[in-house]
């Protein structure tokens, strides 16, 4: 497939796409029925729909009955955790299998043409990116996910918050289904921007951007403190009358759904004509270039109502680049000033 016809090259061989990102439709007035349509359609397949099942499945066939989830225990504890990093070692690993050990298609539609395996540092665990973000999920953010999962599971098998039943609350249980990717662009955008302050960028997110160029491994690679801010937002189902399989759910789109902003390709090719959507472009910039794109795809664009929003367009880099160049004279001048 030529990646060509959907966007540009530039001299370093680095992909961009020509269409810019968007906010959500319906921010937009008058509303469009059938853009509004296309956006609904994106938006629930495949990603979100695939969340849920795999949050189907693990209520079906993984978390433990009621009466033992009552009591917190390291058995089954230990359990989840090992399904969470079997489930994770197959999807992401199966990426970083196909489109970064084996290169089915290349460079083609990948943001930075370079790979991570072709540039050692020393800014990761034995000079290695993939080996650095494998262990540090594996390790930390996943064992913190576990810990989410267990505790929010053992609320619910309690009675400590309210536990909405499908049959009595359908409607108010599927609002919440589909708000759940917005809870978690919102709950995203709060802690990034947090962690963006200098001394918890220092001590604590400097870990994730190490990986200026992610790849999948680069997901979940994170400092503990951020790892359990990050998957966290399950916790704000503790707050809202809600139910086990849609708190499930709301997690599941922080850990399986971390891989969208650093596949680093814009596009999978599963076969010759089909393509898969990776919706990682805005975090893509977000690693590019540190201070823009803090939340997610738009859906709840607080980026752009608060001018850290870059569309991936000239006008985008400009308006960036402008930013940029007034917080550094406000930095001269409270050094002069202090002078």
């Amino acid at each position: 497939m030529d990646d060509l016809l959907y966007g540009t090259r530039d001299k370093r061989g680095d992909w961009r796409p020509r269409k810019r990102l968007e906010v959500a439709p319906f921010w937009d007035w008058p509303l469009s029925p059938g853009k509004l349509l296309r956006w609904f359609l994106g938006y629930v397949w495949p990603w979100n729909a695939f969340h849920m099942a795999t949050a189907l499945l693990y209520w079906c066939f993984v978390v433990p009955d009621i009466e033992t989830m009552k009591v917190l225990s390291i058995g089954w504890a230990l359990w989840l955790y090992a399904v969470n990093a079997a489930a994770i070692f197959t999807m992401y690993g199966a990426v970083e299998l196909f489109y970064y050990v084996r290169r089915k298609q290349g460079s083609r539609f990948k943001y930075n043409t370079r790979f991570p395996s072709e540039n050692p540092s020393d800014v990761f665990w034995f000079k290695s990116q993939n080996i650095d973000n494998f262990l540090r999920s594996f390790l930390i953010s996943i064992p913190a996910w576990t810990v989410v999962e267990v505790l929010m599971l053992w609320c619910f098998a309690n009675g400590f918050v309210p536990w909405l039943s499908w049959a009595d609350h359908p409607l108010c249980l599927l609002f919440l289904v589909l708000a759940a990717p917005m809870i978690h662009e919102v709950h995203f955008f709060l802690i990034h921007r947090a962690l963006h302050s200098p001394l918890l960028y220092k001590w604590v997110h400097a870990v994730h951007h190490n990986s200026i160029n992610p790849s999948p491994w680069s997901s979940l690679s994170m400092h503990p403190v951020e790892a359990f801010a990050y998957h966290a937002v399950a916790l704000w189902h503790l707050l809202l009358p809600s139910n086990p399989v849609v708190a499930l759910f709301q997690l599941h789109v922080a850990g399986f759904g971390a891989i969208n902003g650093h596949i680093g390709f814009d596009k999978l090719e599963l076969t010759d004509e089909a393509t898969l959507d990776s919706h990682a472009y805005a975090h893509y910039l977000h690693h590019r270039y540190f201070e823009v794109n803090y939340g997610g795809d738009g859906v709840i664009p607080l980026d752009k109502w608060l001018g850290t929003w870059h569309d991936g367009s000239a006008e985008g880099e400009a308006m960036m680049n402008e930013r940029f160049r007034q917080k550094r004279e406000r930095l001269n001048a409270g050094n002069t000033s202090r002078n």
